[in-house]
């Protein structure tokens, strides 16, 4: 592709929906590269595709579905001219304007990028994670809740998600047992409080699944007390991993500094600038603060505005 556009977004949760919204409205035509149908990462969407009900997003007293709300925003930049492509970058060169972005053998040319690749879900590192995921083992209560009608399930973890996932499971599955290393929850008040009011909902403490049973499918979890080293044995049909998110930057490794640590993109304070002059990053693969559907939003705002206010400076039109 040999055309130079002024801006590539890539990635299309809420931070990449919403720079491609801004940009597009300022007449910069992005082409936002949304990403390819995926039950882990870079689904086209990002994590709101995999959660059941926001309550917390400005604007929907009532609550929206998360793959609504994306289904809405998404719309919304298609509204205003932005050109979406469903697929997936597989590498880029930021070496030298103008940034080169490659779709496996395709090439895209642009003078701004805007990265939005967001981050997925961590697992737990076991062996049985790779043959049983999609046959009992799941990240996303949304995509295969129904699967468990009637059924007893286990999900893993201790933070908002983890809840979230547990009390959306309760309308289908008999009993949900959530399983936590700790021996409290490092969820909101309020969904605590939601959790432990829900009769459906049992909790195993200081513990940690060390073992998943099943040859094709989830049949049950070993658990090993983190207390006393107790092994016990739960049985269950599925298994849901809530246990955090890692941001998805190895594409960028070696074009843009990240934190040694955790592998978030690094942006300079109170903006969305990268490390390289002309690229900006917005969303939860640069905020490991916050990481909320409305700050990511608010962030892509930011990178579409530095974006269009950087191309302005530097390059005749």
């Amino acid at each position: 592709m040999s055309d130079i556009r002024d801006v590539i977004v890539i990635g299309s949760g809420p931070a990449g929906l919403t720079a491609a919204i801004y940009t597009a409205r300022a007449n910069l035509a992005p082409l936002l590269i949304e990403g390819e149908p995926s039950s882990t990462s870079d689904q086209p969407g990002g994590q709101l595709m995999l959660t059941t009900e926001v309550e917390n997003f400005p604007g929907f007293r009532d609550g929206i579905m998360g793959p609504d709300l994306m289904a809405n925003m998404r719309a919304q930049a298609e509204r205003f001219g932005t050109e979406i492509l469903t697929d997936k970058v597989t590498r880029v060169d930021f070496s030298e304007r103008p940034f080169r972005v490659w779709v496996r053998e395709d090439e895209y040319l642009a003078n701004a990028v805007i990265v939005s690749t967001g981050a997925q879900s961590l697992m737990l590192g076991l062996e049985a994670e790779q043959r049983l995921i999609g046959h009992g083992l799941s990240t996303c209560a949304t995509c295969d809740g129904f699967f468990f009608r009637g059924h007893e399930i286990a999900v893993v973890g201790g933070g908002d998600s983890a809840i979230e996932e547990a009390t959306f499971l309760t309308k289908f599955a008999d009993k949900v047992t959530i399983i936590h290393r700790r021996d409290e929850l490092r969820a909101s008040k309020i969904m605590q409080d939601r959790a432990f009011a829900n009769p459906k909902i049992d909790f195993l403490w200081n513990s940690r699944v060390t073992e998943i049973h099943g040859d094709t499918s989830v049949t049950g979890v070993e658990i090993t007390n983190t207390v006393d080293g107790d092994v016990s044995t739960l049985p269950v049909t599925g298994l849901f991993v809530a246990i955090g998110h890692r941001p998805n930057t190895d594409l960028f490794a070696g074009q843009l500094e990240m934190d040694p640590n955790s592998g978030y993109l690094v942006t300079r304070p109170d903006s969305s600038y990268t490390d390289v002059e002309g690229v900006f990053a917005c969303g939860d693969v640069q905020d490991d603060v916050y990481r909320q559907a409305i700050t990511a939003a608010g962030s892509g705002c930011m990178a579409a505005i530095d974006a269009e206010r950087w191309l302005e400076a530097n390059l005749d039109h």
